[in-house]
């Protein structure tokens, strides 16, 4: 949805006059998250705005805590709302439901890419259909057990798993990867040395994180939980395999550490549908946030065992949480 409040109409119009302007234009930054949803947003965001636009890798906490610092020249996408201004803003995630109107698109929705495409649909014509369908059902965990368990026969599946936010090298990654798939379809992509290698990397991490997954898993009720903090760096793979390898599960718990903080991250298995929870307004208690199926935050040393377990408590009595 597009929320407007009285008064807000004409700053709405200045914004889209400076869509309009040359100086505007020249000045723009795309701002979104670094994962496949967030690279298919800046591919369809360069294509509608400009390609000489250059994008901005942000994660939502560096958004919440306000050390991104955006202008009204910006546009910010699969992101938190900004704390300072943006000339358009667009996001589909529960936690993020914004309390004042901004120019752009909000709706709780499968994937920010498809809010985007929504919303320059005649600008950007068919093209992109396929790599926004894609995008829908890649971040909404909308998978057949033969994609989780082979994503290296799915190519956007495979591809998905290739981004990450770890290395210095994925900056460049995630922009190289921006301007092949504005450019044509898969195979090109997937042809491309880096890409290869990415992908290869990926298959080989899959198969190694299903060891790591038997390890350190745990059930409790009905959720387990993945308890990574024993190692450094955390293991990362196939964020799907989990709900195959403990399907009596109907929620995941994984805990790890990301520099001085202690991740959690939740998912509600899509293999067994049951999880009553809405993890995105559960962890939006603890300054994170998310889907109603899938959320992260992050907490300090001191106070995340209590956490943890305040959070694994609300998934076993397994009820509707509303903040």
């Amino acid at each position: 949805m597009f929320l407007a409040l009285p008064g807000f109409r004409q700053t709405a119009i200045a914004n889209i006059h400076k869509l309009n302007s040359m100086q505007w234009w020249e000045s723009m930054r795309i701002i979104t998250r670094p994962d496949f949803d967030g690279v298919v947003c800046a591919v369809l965001l360069k294509e509608a705005l400009g390609a000489a636009a250059p994008v901005l890798w942000a994660q939502p906490a560096e958004m919440q805590n306000g050390n991104v610092q955006t202008t009204a020249r910006d546009v910010v996408a699969n992101l938190p709302l900004p704390v300072g201004e943006a000339a358009l803003w667009f996001d589909h995630h529960v936690s993020n439901v914004p309390q004042h109107s901004r120019e752009g698109l909000f709706r709780i929705a499968p994937s920010a890419a498809g809010l985007v495409y929504e919303y320059y649909r005649d600008r950007l014509g068919p093209r992109f259909q396929e790599l926004v369908a894609q995008a829908d059902k890649i971040d909404s965990a909308q998978l057949t057990h033969d994609e989780i368990l082979h994503p290296e026969r799915y190519p956007y599946v495979l591809l998905s798993m290739t981004i990450f936010n770890r290395r210095a090298s994925d900056e460049a990654y995630c922009n190289l990867l921006v301007e092949l798939l504005r450019a044509g379809t898969m195979d090109p992509v997937l042809a491309t040395p880096m890409v290869q290698q990415r992908c290869n990397d990926a298959i080989a991490a899959n198969k190694a994180y299903e060891s790591y997954l038997k390890r350190h898993t745990s059930m409790r009720s009905q959720v387990s939980i993945t308890d990574f903090r024993s190692l450094t760096p955390a293991p990362d793979g196939n964020r799907f395999l989990v709900y195959s390898l403990f399907p009596q599960a109907v929620v995941n718990v994984k805990v790890l550490y990301e520099g001085p903080h202690v991740a959690v991250k939740l998912g509600h298995s899509i293999l067994n549908p049951g999880c009553q929870v809405n993890v995105g307004r559960l962890l939006a208690r603890y300054g994170g946030g998310g889907h109603k199926g899938a959320g992260a935050c992050r907490l300090t040393h001191d106070r995340a065992e209590a956490q943890i377990e305040e959070i694994i408590e609300v998934l076993i009595r397994n009820q509707e949480y509303i903040v």
